[in-house]
């Protein structure tokens, strides 16, 4: 009887390419969204919730300011609308007094 060892399935080390330089990997880039947002919310009761007026109006003066609802959270007895919207730069926020006179 004659023992041979048998390869190992897998080298121990990475092979290098033939001209010497170490092997590269790419290895993509994430990174958060551009876009970043602000979050306000609002707490309701269920009763609140179900009369089909303070939820619509709560909502219509929300989004006349910009804001999203994103989810809504369950608290019991209360219900938590989470808004949403973006982030203003702050040139954009600062926006006050009267635009240039046109020139005719």
């Amino acid at each position: 009887m004659h023992d041979e060892e048998e390869p190992d399935d897998e080298p121990d080390e990475p092979e290098q390419p033939a001209d010497g330089s170490a092997p590269t990997s790419h290895v993509p880039s994430v990174g958060m969204p551009a876009r970043e947002w602000e979050y306000s919310t609002q707490v309701l009761t269920l009763a609140q919730v179900a009369d089909g007026t303070t939820l619509v109006k709560v909502l219509q003066a929300a989004a006349a300011d910009g804001w999203e609802l994103a989810e809504v959270i369950d608290g019991g007895e209360k219900r938590v609308l989470l808004m949403r919207r973006s982030k203003r730069s702050s040139r954009e926020s600062r926006r006050v007094g009267f635009a240039p006179p046109a020139h005719n």
